[in-house]
């Protein structure tokens, strides 16, 4: 909104609203604002919550401090909500696909989330929402996501006419121009195709396409019955591996911080066709604004540490837990970054793993010996940790640092193959 008010002003020669041009300049101004917002706003929601005693319902799983966390306000992910989408429809260009698809990522599973706590806490219902239905409100985001990256004609690579002939993709160009690349006039296209970052390997850009051979010439045109099923699995298991990770006091929020961040470096150095060149990566025109969209993610964030860090003053809930999952398994795959989903959001996929494995090797146990052992003294792995003694802020910083690796090794790839 902002942005579009700056214009009026510009025309009429004031300068000064000129700022409001620079992408830089608009990220800033979305962390600042969401810090402000979840600060200033956190307190007082708090308050609210108290005097209605949404509460949480703490399990006895005979870990140290469980007690004390007896009481203690949920659905914080309410203040992460409102800090995201307040900032971005101030300061985000509101007409741009990327941005629209992720304001309804962030509503969409944020009321998912919402009725799930709603029914925890208000209908004393420890189960919640069932998870059939949180599962379908997943795969409908899923699906939302790779049909629009299927049928929008916004949602472009942009490639040397050149490397758009030699991959085969001249029927699937939507827009051609005369551009300059490193000095050097070219003929660029806009393409409608699934090419994706490969990390790791020399050959750096891949085809879903290429997963139906037996479809031969008829592969791009039905790439969508391979795509969009893989952009779903995505989004369930980022969502509901987020959800695992909000176990202790900060982690869940600080972890995806980090990922936030780093989020925004691959939105800009992919909206930059400068640094896309350089760095051999897909250049993907108007994904600037997922820059404006992870500062509001990250502030949010940030923010919200303020009041969950140990010991926290409220839960987010699964309101905020399955929100940031979907959120940034939305902005990896509409940055076609989504092979380094491993990588990025490791210690999501430990704790995700740690209770598959868990499960897998207590039912194999019981099966053949009588009775189930145990890999982990308890799962998700946190819990473990916890287990063995160690004090929760101790164990959120340490995986705060292997996420900060992890972050580091994910924004090195764009250069390691």
């Amino acid at each position: 909104m902002l942005y579009w008010i700056s214009k009026l002003f510009t025309e009429d020669g004031q300068s000064t609203w000129r700022l409001f041009e620079y992408l830089t300049f608009r990220a800033a101004l979305a962390i600042i604002l969401s810090l402000i917002i979840s600060m200033l706003f956190g307190g007082r929601i708090i308050k609210f919550l108290q005097k209605l005693q949404v509460g949480e319902t703490v399990r006895d799983l005979g870990l140290a401090g469980q007690k004390e966390k007896e009481g203690t306000p949920t659905m914080g992910g309410v203040i992460i909500i409102m800090a995201i989408i307040i900032p971005c429809l101030l300061v985000a260009k509101l007409d741009n696909v990327y941005i629209l698809l992720m304001l309804l990522s962030t509503t969409w599973m944020g009321i998912i989330g919402f009725i799930d706590d709603y029914i925890k806490v208000f209908k004393k219902d420890k189960k919640g929402l069932s998870g059939k239905f949180k599962i379908l409100g997943q795969v409908v985001l899923g699906l939302l996501v790779g049909a629009t990256m299927l049928m929008s004609q916004e949602v472009v690579v942009r490639l040397d006419y050149a490397e758009a002939k030699d991959l085969g993709y001249t029927n699937e160009i939507v827009h051609q121009f005369q551009s300059t690349v490193n000095g050097e006039p070219k003929t660029v296209v806009d393409v409608k195709t699934t090419l994706t970052n490969v990390p790791f390997i020399k050959d750096k850009f891949w085809d879903y396409s290429k997963l139906l051979p037996f479809l031969k010439g008829n592969a791009k045109s039905m790439v969508g019955i391979i795509f969009i099923p893989f952009v779903i699995i995505v989004v369930v298991n980022v969502s509901n591996a987020a959800n695992l990770t909000d176990g202790i006091d900060g982690l869940a929020t600080g972890v995806s911080a980090i990922i936030g961040a780093t989020l925004g470096v691959l939105a800009y150095v992919s909206s930059n066709s400068v640094t896309a060149n350089y760095l051999d990566i897909l250049y993907l025109p108007g994904t600037e604004e997922l820059v404006i969209f992870s500062a509001c993610f990250l502030g949010a964030c940030i923010g919200f540490l303020w009041y969950n860090s140990f010991p926290a003053q409220i839960f987010m809930g699964d309101t905020g837990s399955l929100t940031i999952g979907a959120i940034i398994a939305a902005m990896a795959i509409l940055l076609r970054k989504e092979l380094l989903i491993p990588i990025l959001c490791g210690i999501f996929l430990a704790e995700n793993l740690s209770v598959m494995l868990q499960v897998g090797y207590f039912k194999y146990t019981k099966k053949k010996y009588g009775e189930g052992r145990r890999i982990f003294l308890m799962s998700p792995l946190h819990h473990h940790y916890q287990k063995k003694g160690m004090h929760e802020s101790k164990i959120v910083s340490r995986f705060w640092i292997v996420g900060i690796l992890l972050a580091v090794l994910t924004v090195i790839t764009l250069k390691i193959r």
